[in-house]
């Protein structure tokens, strides 16, 4: 929870700065005068700094992190933990074909991490790769993809779309685009931000998945708001607060908006995943790390 406010200030000075002094090694990063406090910070804000322009006045704290969940070791076990969790598999690259409607009702679900029709990233992904590709097997499909975009709807895309998403998946340069989409608006957004709160690689890891399964946007079931609902019981360690603490926290919240969704209300991505490794202390990711998702056991050597 948060800490209330140090009302022990008002007393003497010298039992001030003896608050100040007992606080401070513990509970406060050496580099938090630096960090922004983001307990105030509207959605769209957050939002903005996370997918902040180059030279932003963020760029100083992100570029003095360690590379974390950014490290390529780290980022392709980012992916095959996601996978776990999405597909049942470690091999996260034989899921750029996968295509399904699992019946949550964001229409078709497809691709690495599981883009839908429904909810405008499998349009985004779409139309970015025909700027670039203006030829390719899905340009097509376009006009009816932005018809159903924001419901489950399936007209105009069966019965030919499934076999057209599959085949385009055979083409390295789709495969590269659902990387490149991937890596824009879910990977780098969120480990960025995730710096600026002061989180390691862990941390990083843990909004990551949340902007996977609830979506990079600010509407009230997105990880924005996710977010924002745990800085309002607990704070960053950007903000001085502790990390376990926060995540905890956090947990709690994605926790509670899983099981109010009507699908989907298995848990144990957080559950038997990323809860255990918080409470192992197992902040940085460290290998050899196993966990449970659905039931069945993982390994990563």
């Amino acid at each position: 929870m948060k800490r209330p406010g140090i009302l022990l200030l008002a007393a003497t000075p010298v039992l001030a700065l003896a608050v100040l002094l007992a606080v401070a090694p513990q509970d406060r990063d050496p580099s938090a005068a630096k960090q922004h406090t983001a307990a105030h910070e509207s959605r769209e804000d957050a939002k903005a700094r996370a997918e902040g322009p180059e030279g932003d006045q963020d760029d100083e704290v992100v570029a003095e992190a360690p590379p974390g969940l950014a490290a390529p070791a780290k980022k392709e076990l980012a992916q095959r933990l996601v996978a776990s969790a999405e597909n049942s598999t470690l091999d996260w690259r034989s899921t750029y074909g996968y295509i399904e409607d699992t019946g949550d009702g964001d229409g078709y679900t497809a691709g690495i991490i599981g883009y839908c029709t429904g909810t405008h990233d499998l349009l985004t992904l779409v139309e970015r790769y025909t700027k670039a590709h203006p030829d390719n097997g899905l340009a097509r499909f376009l006009p009816a993809l932005r018809e159903v975009d924001g419901t489950d709807s399936h007209e105009g895309l069966d019965p030919d779309f499934t076999a057209a998403w599959k085949a385009e998946s055979e083409r390295p340069a789709f495969r590269e685009a659902q990387e490149d989409e991937r890596d824009r608006a879910y990977f780098d957004p969120a480990v960025r931000l995730a710096k600026l709160d002061g989180l390691g690689t862990l941390g990083q890891f843990i909004y990551y998945d949340a902007m996977v399964f609830h979506g990079p946007g600010i509407d009230k079931d997105g990880f924005y708001a996710l977010r924002e609902h745990a800085l309002k019981e607990a704070d960053t360690p950007a903000a001085g607060g502790r990390e376990k603490s926060y995540l905890d926290v956090f947990l709690d919240i994605r926790r509670e908006a899983m099981k109010a969704r009507k699908t989907n209300r298995d848990t144990s991505r957080i559950d038997t995943a990323q809860r255990q490794f918080l409470y192992d202390g197992n902040m940085d990711l460290e290998t050899p790390l196993v966990w449970k998702v659905y039931g069945e056991t993982y390994k990563a050597p």
